[in-house]
């Protein structure tokens, strides 16, 4: 039989399995209820993530919104502008492109908010709601696929107890058989020994009835111990087959225990974590990864679009210039800012005098004033160039204080922890209330005192202007003759009256020439704005009848005299291209063959009169000339028609002026192109033609109706001066710009030379003599004396 505590101790055994079972399901159940509360946990991220990207969405609409309307607020500002030719014109100075270009970037960045606010309701929330279905439904099928697996682990477990529990029974029965058998076997000693007493202690006989009394005895006894032997062989018996199964009992409870292990150690190492892996997060945190990056990416788009209109931004305040600003005003409004014709003299009652009269007595007066002027001209000078220089250091401060590099805010952007430290670094910005009222006040100080000094420098140089001025007058009368001062008026007058009949106009020709002597290889010729003076006072001296480019002096700025000649053909009454033949012009435009739109432009040009087919065909052919060497000046015959279309051809009113004028910046490019298949050759229309030299050539009869060629001998001249020389008196000219020779024929000369005139060889061109040579004279740069002009 079992001892009392050998089956106490069994049942702790068992105890101990259950209480261990007990703990693995309810661990298994726990299991279950954490994946439940992490797809919850998982559900309300989902959630809240739609929540705020929906957030956001409104926000950025509002955001967007009130960007627009603040643009808008602007812009419509901005369009209300009762003088809108001068709001257009002021879109081209630096300060209003840079506010152009902050409210350009402020309606960007409504767009791309509202862009931003689309992504964020139509991509990025659809997307959360896809993952958030997704992860239920497969956490649904990841919960089914673990609770088999709990199922299948606990009857593992099941069947270890069931095999534990049979293994204890065999234990148990052979354990007790064992018992038995050793009670048998003690049953079987006492026996033995008891016989072997009784034979010692029993008393000598008779031998016939000791005998028979042993034999019985004997008998007994042999009884008593076949009976325990069969006993002890039968538990023996016993003993053995319990043995054996408590033995196999063992060895299937050991299988069982070892396969139960593995099972718990599979289901908590692999299983566990391949539902986590690959059921419950399948697909979880790379759909969740598109959304985010979707996000990022449109966040990082919208940034790379904001810096992109920086960068605009940036570039226009960069090229804040005030310089060519005021050239670009200037030019723009050339007939405001254009000096005034000079005030003539107006005679009263007949006194037609208008010059100084330097006779006596007044004449001593005139010599004591004059004195007098130029004593007070040089106190003011010295005294106007110390209030110059004491300017100059002002302005120099005042620049110095408004160009001090004090916009990194960065430090404002250093966040911490502590908002502390923001507040501190903030109030130590250039904008904090004591620092900035400190330079407010010392730049307003200096800004009075320069503006002290500049009035007093302008009063003073204008009363050096005026002083100066009746300086030269007096110095002038006083050092030449009434009658010289007479002829040089009536010369004055010849020569304004003769450039006035001139094919080519002398602004026109005398800008061509300068060019294209010495700027054909000058880069964005025609581009390029010039100095707004220079241009003033180039374009006044051609007003008076001088040419200021005369000469092979090169002392002009290129881009001013480019400038004047745009100038001139803009400032025409009457365009270049009549708007009576836009609509012909511009309709040859649309025709892809070049050589077919060459002839119907032609075709429209020849119905407009001699002189401006003279001045279009001497322009055009410079214009092609100056285009051959776009690869040095960057000025191709498109960039040349971009720059002459609108000067040359206005738009009729009406019409789109941005579609119309890229016409005509094609037509005007065509023509420089074709000009020799458009224009008329100089046979057909006789007149100047461009010469690669930059000045004129005529093409025109000779007394003897042939054709004057660069290749005609001297000889020829020579004949027909001796010829002519018993007819008539040679004539004297005076040169009144420098010429210089293209052939052997033509003469060379500079301003003020003496020339001998002989005949007339064309309308524009003399035969005559200079230092000793006989040639050819051009009429056009000479002044014929006006006593022997017949």
């Amino acid at each position: 039989m079992t001892s009392p505590a050998k089956f106490k101790k069994d049942k702790e055994i068992i105890a101990e399995y259950d209480t261990q079972v007990k703990e693995i399901r309810a661990q298994l159940t726990e299991q279950m209820k954490c994946l439940d509360q992490q797809c919850e946990l998982r559900v309300q991220l989902l959630q809240d993530l739609q929540d705020f990207f929906r957030k956001k969405a409104e926000i950025e609409m509002d955001y967007s919104r009130n960007l627009e309307k603040l643009a808008e607020r602007f812009l419509a500002k901005t369009r209300s502008t009762k003088d809108q030719q001068f709001k257009k014109d002021q879109n081209v100075l630096s300060p209003v492109n840079c506010w152009n270009l902050l409210l350009n970037q402020v309606k960007r960045e409504s767009r791309d908010h509202t862009t931003l606010s689309d992504i964020y309701l139509n991509n990025i929330i659809p997307r959360f709601v896809q993952v958030s279905e997704d992860s239920g439904r497969l956490f649904k099928k990841s919960k089914e696929v673990g609770q088999q697996l709990q199922d299948d682990l606990m009857k593992v477990l099941n069947e270890l107890y069931s095999v534990m529990k049979t293994y204890h029974m065999y234990n148990a029965d052979s354990i007790s058989a064992q018992s038995k058998l050793k009670e048998a076997e003690k049953q079987e000693e006492k026996q033995i020994g008891k016989s072997v007493k009784q034979e010692d202690r029993q008393t000598p006989r008779s031998p016939d009835s000791t005998a028979n009394v042993r034999i019985e005895e004997k008998h007994v006894r042999r009884s008593s111990v076949k009976k325990i032997e069969k006993m002890k062989e039968k538990r023996q018996a016993k003993y053995t087959e319990n043995k054996l199964k408590a033995i196999k009992a063992r060895n299937e409870y050991l299988l069982a225990l070892e396969a139960t292990n593995a099972s718990v150690f599979k289901y908590y190492i692999h299983d566990l974590s391949d539902i986590i892996d690959q059921c419950c997060d399948l697909g979880y945190h790379a759909s969740l990864n598109r959304a985010l990056r979707t996000f990022l990416s449109a966040e990082l788009n919208l940034e790379q679009s904001k810096h992109e209109g920086l960068d605009a931004i940036e570039n226009a305040v960069e090229n804040l210039d005030a310089t060519s600003d005021k050239q670009r005003l200037m030019e723009m409004y050339n007939n405001v800012f254009c000096p005034p014709m000079k005030f003539e003299f107006q005679p009263h009652m007949g006194d037609m005098a208008s010059q100084l009269c330097a006779q006596q007595p007044v004449q001593s007066e005139l010599v004591q004033r004059c004195q007098q002027l130029q004593s007070r001209l040089s106190t003011l000078k010295i005294e106007n160039e110390e209030v110059k220089k004491t300017m100059e250091a002002t302005l120099q401060t005042i620049q110095d204080i408004v160009t001090v590099e004090d916009f990194d805010v960065s430090d404002c952007f250093q966040y911490s922890n502590s908002m502390e430290s923001v507040k501190s670094t903030v109030s130590e910005t250039f904008m904090s209330k004591p620092s900035i009222a400190k330079r407010r006040a010392n730049q307003q100080e200096t800004e009075q005192f320069y503006f002290t000094k500049m009035k007093e420098y302008l009063e003073g140089r204008n009363l050096i202007t005026k002083l100066q001025a009746k300086h030269d007058l007096l110095q002038k009368t006083l050092g030449e003759s009434q009658r010289t001062d007479c002829s040089l008026a009536r010369r004055s007058s010849t020569v304004r009256k003769q450039d006035s009949s001139q094919a080519i106009p002398l602004v026109v020709e005398s800008c061509i020439r300068f060019i294209s002597r010495h700027g054909l290889q000058h880069e964005g010729i025609f581009r390029v704005s010039g100095s707004q003076v220079e241009v003033n006072d180039i374009k006044n001296a051609f007003e008076r009848g001088e040419d200021p480019l005369a000469g092979d002096q090169n002392d002009h700025d290129m881009d001013s005299i480019a400038g004047v000649l745009k100038l001139y053909f803009r400032g025409l009454e009457h365009p270049l291209f009549p708007k009576d033949i836009f609509h012909d012009l511009i309709a040859c435009v649309t025709m892809d063959n070049l050589q077919e739109r060459a002839v119907h432009i032609r075709k429209a040009l020849l119905t407009l009169p001699k002189p401006t087919l003279i001045i279009m065909r001497y322009l055009f052919a410079f214009l092609n000339h100056l285009s051959q060497f776009s690869e040095e000046n960057m000025m191709d015959p498109y960039n040349l028609a971009i720059c002459f279309g609108p000067s040359l051809m206005s738009v009729p009113e009406g019409h789109d002026q941005v579609s119309c004028q890229a016409h005509v910046n094609e037509l005007i490019k065509t023509i420089i192109i074709q000009h020799e298949s458009i224009f008329p050759n100089p046979r057909e229309l006789e007149g100047p033609i461009y010469s690669r030299g930059g000045s004129m050539e005529d093409y025109c009869d000779s007394t003897h109706g042939e054709t004057i060629s660069a290749e005609d001998s001297t000889q020829d001249v020579t004949a027909e001066h001796h010829t002519s020389d018993d007819e008539c008196e040679p004539i004297e000219a005076i040169a009144k710009f420098d010429y210089v020779g293209r052939t052997a024929r033509e003469l060379s000369f500079k301003k003020g030379a003496s020339l001998l005139l002989y005949q007339r060889a064309s309308d524009d061109w003399w035969e005559g003599r200079h230092n000793g040579i006989d040639g050819l004279i051009p009429h056009q740069y000479i002044v014929v004396q006006d006593t022997l002009i017949s």
